[in-house]
């Protein structure tokens, strides 16, 4: 499997892969990824080279967007003063599923961090997707804290707050990577 850069063309294809997962979830009983994703947000952080695609053949088996953004309002002043990349939107196809490729990019995410000078590889989730929780913990993510309340970036009432953390360094994680080298961070971070 290849790891690579998303590009603009892929915006389309992600966004119905998004839905898959969100068709997915409800059925499990989960309101996480109910609100359409716009379009021209995703377009602007594939355009930040921070989204990145897994495909086997052909098919897409996995998308995570990393980025050195955190959300409003999620994590402190003194954690986000520590170097930090955050993980966000990591999807698994159906299709690919029960193959641990999350946790394979889990540890690729948690590489490529590194590399760019992060010390920490962090991420909110969705605060009633217990199964999600608890699949993050199983790959080595400590909870932080969980925030209720207050209003998501764009305007929501915030449903992702469950925060978590794992030290980033070397993984072996499988994948061919094709991506453009990370930037290292920026050094006020």
């Amino acid at each position: 499997m290849i790891i690579k850069n998303a590009e603009p063309g892929d915006v389309e294809k992600l966004l119905t892969f998004r839905q898959e997962a969100a068709a997915w979830l409800l059925e499990l009983g989960s309101d996480q990824w109910q609100r359409p994703y716009p379009a021209e947000r995703l377009l602007k952080t594939i355009e930040a080279q921070t989204v990145f695609m897994v495909t086997d053949g052909d098919a897409t088996a996995a998308t995570i967007t990393l980025t050195t953004d955190a959300e409003d309002g999620l994590w402190t002043t003194r954690e986000l003063e520590e170097p930090s990349m955050f993980v966000n939107k990591l999807t698994v196809a159906r299709t690919h599923a029960g193959r641990d490729i999350g946790g394979r990019l889990l540890d690729w995410a948690g590489e490529r961090a590194s590399k760019a000078g992060a010390t920490w590889l962090r991420l909110d989730a969705w605060t009633t997707n217990e199964a999600l929780q608890r699949y993050y913990l199983r790959h080595g993510f400590d909870h932080v804290r969980t925030v209720l309340g207050g209003a998501a970036v764009n305007g929501g009432p915030r449903v992702s707050g469950w925060l978590a953390q794992r030290r980033t360094g070397p993984a072996t994680h499988g994948f061919t990577d094709l991506t453009i080298a990370p930037s290292p961070l920026a050094s006020d971070h």
